[in-house]
């Protein structure tokens, strides 16, 4: 995984960037306000006017990056940068300041945006949310080096506002040159634009391995948008061992389903009747079943994860050879291990071919499902098959086929019942291991009316229509993925049900997120403390206020690196939604308090004292949750072909409530002073706490195309 880190790592320079200019911008205002005498309102201006360029970039950003690609879009960011920062430099009045402040607004747009989208599309499943705590990480890191820089400023003679600006061009040429030189583009996004041999070798520098087959069809199936999935379970045993078991017996209950790989299948028992599950009867539906309001979308999402270790996060510890059964297919040798892409040619006799007659592959991608097994088995020619058991000894890791966290691509193709005369039901399956399995007959097999299946894995399986599939192909043939992509509107995409949903959870964390008030009091930190009266503390050492103030700003940050370690840490392990209903309740508790201390008389040290600890705790706590964790989940819940708009609407609604905060604030301080401001803070915390718990979904360690079917299921249950 160290190539996706690195990665990872290159792209949050443009947060490292984004927190540098917050800093530089409440530092330098103190200066800009005694130089060109400007007013409240015009201080408020230069402060917004970033972010109403990041407004302005954000409402074309995720569909220009849809189209050209996540990788431009984060050069133009480093450019954007780049320039402001030189053009704040020279800035000989407040209008060329305006001007300078909207570039920057830009590049900050286009980071804040792109840089989690980005992520999300190259991370491991397993450590998504780890790599997805790097932005919040860089961006502090970029504010505590800031600080600290104006810190040593403020003790010169004299402070030149637009030295402190336009350094912000030095960091900017290293983000260009890694952008540019080093930074891969999404393999997602390759996909959506059927270049698949790009798509794979960029997946193999990231993962640092040959065999990605699995995740290139799991990329695959994440084109849809839709599909109508459903909830089914299976008994599932090994192709071989079933086979045997079963032979000269009726099997027409029996499902066979195929991976990714030649020689990969296994055989499936429906579960029916009194002991058939889906994932919303089990423990997660019985925590919350007499919850009011409870989104039936969020006891969906608990019921997987409520069978999952408590400190799991590579995959699950409670069944830990689930992976063997899913990694038995015989090696291949090397000339027959085919690329499946657009660029390889077709193997002659292979495949299923369209009513108009065969044709290369650049134009009829044919999966591997398809070109190697599915022929083998409409021939009546069995698939070679592996030679091992289902549950070995010593399995560490899951083969290739997995996608992550336990989740496995399979396919099946039902002889009969197909829609317009067609031979047969093609259907694309995520399984998840229930919480059912083992070696011993009889049991849960027998309850469901089966037979003995002797090793045997039960399985959840979210179950849909293939992404490639197109009902005037015969057979089970996939179409491009360039044909699939261009197929209907924008639009209708987004009025899918689970879109809305998705949609729906996104735009409220990134409201709730800027109502509680954080990047406000992080534009304003120094006024802030020294409202607070935090110069006292550092008096009597000659420090003056304004030096005074930068250095608590620079110590908070400092604070904060190791609670976003901790919350790297915690990403993957408790995961988004424990994090934020843990974390919320703090912030509000240090903002009661902070009330508390500027409502009664405490004494001017007692006042610093609990004024700056408040404020420490609050910005501690923050970047613990609801820092980071609204942006990683509007990274993750949307489907690929849509994602980049979905965010952009989403950020959208973060920049115009953070213009709305930003520019308002020192307003607020003015009439209703700091008790007033946090107060209503507090307010808004206690509503997001009760937000999430009854509407945001736990998405750790989940793939990203199972979290869009996953909201496309729970949709249904309105």
């Amino acid at each position: 995984m160290k190539g996706a880190a690195l990665a990872a790592i290159a792209a949050t320079i443009g947060n490292l960037l984004q927190g540098w200019d917050n800093a530089t911008i409440a530092g330098a205002v103190v200066y800009i306000k005694k130089e060109l005498e400007v007013g409240a309102a015009t201080e408020g201006l230069i402060v917004a006017m970033s972010l109403i360029g990041a407004t302005a970039i954000t409402t074309c950003s995720g569909t220009i990056s849809d189209m050209v690609g996540r990788r431009p879009m984060l050069i133009l960011s480093s450019t954007f940068y780049f320039l402001s920062g030189l053009i704040m430099l020279w800035s000989p009045n407040v209008y060329v300041l305006l001007l300078a402040r909207l570039l920057d607004g830009f590049g900050v747009g286009l980071a804040v945006t792109l840089v989690p989208l980005y992520i999300s599309e190259t991370a491991p499943s397993e450590i998504r949310g780890l790599l997805n705590t790097l932005p919040q990480f860089a961006g502090t890191a970029g504010m505590f080096l800031a600080y600290c820089m104006i810190f040593g400023m403020s003790l010169l003679p004299s402070l030149s506002w637009r030295l402190i600006l336009g350094l912000l061009s030095v960091p900017s040429l290293v983000y260009f040159a890694l952008m540019v030189l080093y930074l891969p583009e999404s393999p997602r996004w390759l996909v959506s634009k059927g270049k698949m041999l790009e798509a794979k070798r960029v997946l193999q520098k990231l993962r640092a391995r040959e065999d990605v087959s699995g995740e290139m069809a799991l990329l695959v199936e994440g084109l849809a948008v839709g599909g109508e999935p459903c909830i089914e379970e299976y008994v599932i045993g090994q192709a071989d061992d079933v086979d045997e078991d079963h032979e000269g017996r009726d099997d027409e209950d029996h499902i066979k389903l195929y991976g990714p790989e030649e020689g990969l299948s296994w055989i499936a028992k429906p579960v029916t009747g009194e002991s058939r599950l889906s994932l919303v009867s089990r423990q997660g539906s019985i925590v919350h079943q007499n919850v009011p309001l409870m989104d039936p979308l969020v006891t969906l999402f608990s019921s997987v994860h409520e069978k999952l270790p408590e400190a799991g996060s590579m995959r699950s510890m409670l069944f830990p050879n689930f992976g063997s059964m899913f990694s038995t297919a015989e090696p291949q040798d090397e000339d027959e291990d085919e690329e499946w892409d657009e660029e390889s040619p077709q193997r002659e006799g292979e495949g299923y071919a369209s009513e108009g007659g065969c044709v290369e592959s650049d134009s009829n991608l044919q999966s591997p499902l398809i070109s190697r097994q599915t022929t083998t088995m409409e021939n009546g020619f069995i698939p070679p098959h592996s030679h091992g058991s289902i549950l070995q000894a010593n399995s560490g890791t899951v083969g290739s086929t997995g996608i992550g966290s336990g989740w496995q691509l399979a396919w099946k193709w039902s002889e009969g019942g197909g829609e317009d005369g067609k031979k047969g039901v093609f259907k694309r399956i995520y399984l998840h291991e229930g919480a059912a399995s083992g070696t011993r007959p009889g049991s849960l097999v027998s309850l469901s009316g089966g037979g003995d299946f002797g090793e045997y894995i039960h399985a959840a399986a979210v179950v849909s229509q293939p992404t490639l599939y197109a009902k005037e192909l015969v057979g089970p043939a996939m179409v491009h993925p360039s044909q699939d992509t261009s197929k209907g509107p924008l639009l209708a995409a987004l009025l899918e049900p689970g879109v809305k949903r998705a949609l729906f959870v996104g735009i409220g964390l990134q409201m709730l997120q800027q109502f509680s008030g954080i990047n406000g009091v992080l534009y304003y930190t120094p006024q802030i403390l020294e409202q607070a009266g935090a110069g006292v503390l550092l008096s009597n050492l000659g420090i003056s206020s304004d030096s005074s103030t930068f250095l608590i700003s620079a110590l908070t940050n400092l604070l904060m690196l190791p609670s976003i370690g901790v919350a790297m840490r915690l990403m993957d392990v408790a995961g988004r939604r424990s994090l934020l209903l843990t974390t919320i309740p703090i912030l509000i508790t240090s903002l009661v308090v902070l009330v508390i201390g500027n409502v009664f008389d405490f004494g001017d040290v007692a006042h610093a004292v609990i004024s700056t600890v408040c404020v420490v705790m609050y910005f501690c706590t923050f970047v613990m949750g609801y820092g980071p964790v609204p942006n990683i989940l509007c990274s993750e819940i949307f489907p690929t072909r849509v994602r980049g708009l979905c965010i952009a609407i989403c950020a959208l609604v973060f920049w115009i409530c953070d213009v709305i905060v930003t520019y308002t604030l020192p307003v607020m301080l003015g009439s209703i002073g700091l008790a007033g401001v946090f107060g209503i803070y507090a307010i808004i915390c206690a509503i997001s706490w009760f937000f999430v718990f009854l509407r945001v979904p736990e998405t750790k360690g989940m793939p990203l195309e199972v979290i869009t079917d996953f909201f496309a299921v729970g949709a249904k249950f309105e």
